[in-house]
């Protein structure tokens, strides 16, 4: 793992141009930490979004491997500039950091990343990943984001990946139970909320680009 030093000054540079921009007197990573820009009011979600879409065309494949090798707020904003421009071909990356957990935190960029692009291959990625950490009452790491990211996906494929995880009494109740919730709710839709931001800005920007639901004509 590359950490932030004065001896790597090309991951420094990186993290300073794509990390660390402030927004609102804040960096970056804080407002994409727990989707936190979704409850700021538009006038201050707008141009951040702006901007975050704007790095996420700009950053080289290179740049976000080397953020990808750093500590949690690279990693998450990595993932989160991946799935703003839908670069599919870090799937397999992030699903293998998603299976790692190695670090806080990152793996909610990785969900998102999983959503956004929204295929089969996404959903066994979330999947497995649930299949494991549900089973660890002990880790409550980011299997809120997978489940969502995983209904998402279930939602426009017509699929239904998720559903082994939610009948009544299965891993979801039961993680749920673990974790000191005597009624488990069903999973909530919010990355549903924050892949639309991206798909708003999409469609702005190019309506081709947008993803399309199932069934719906290009």
């Amino acid at each position: 793992m590359r950490f932030p030093s004065a001896s790597d000054p090309g991951l420094l540079n990186v993290i300073d141009r794509y990390v660390t921009p402030a927004a609102q007197g804040v960096g970056r990573y804080l407002h994409l930490l727990h989707g936190n820009f979704a409850r700021d009011d538009e006038s201050e979600r707008t141009p951040f979004l702006q901007a975050l879409s704007t790095a996420a065309r700009e950053i080289t494949d290179d740049e976000l491997e080397i953020l990808l090798e750093s500590e949690w707020r690279s990693r998450l904003t990595a993932a989160w500039l991946i799935g703003f421009d839908l670069r599919e071909h870090f799937r397999d990356v992030l699903g293998d950091l998603l299976l790692a957990s190695q670090l806080c935190f990152a793996g909610q960029g990785y969900c998102f990343a999983l959503a956004r692009f929204g295929t089969d291959e996404d959903a066994q990625h979330l999947a497995v990943y649930l299949d494991r950490y549900l089973r660890r009452p002990d880790c409550p790491y980011d299997q809120r984001w997978a489940i969502s990211a995983l209904l998402r996906i279930d939602s426009r494929t017509g699929s239904e990946h998720a559903a082994r995880f939610l009948h009544p009494g299965g891993l979801w109740d039961q993680w749920n139970e673990a974790q000191g919730r005597r009624r488990p709710s069903p999973p909530s839709r919010f990355i549903d909320e924050l892949c639309a931001h991206a798909d708003e800005d999409a469609a702005t920007r190019d309506p081709r680009s947008a993803p399309q639901d199932a069934g719906t004509a290009p």
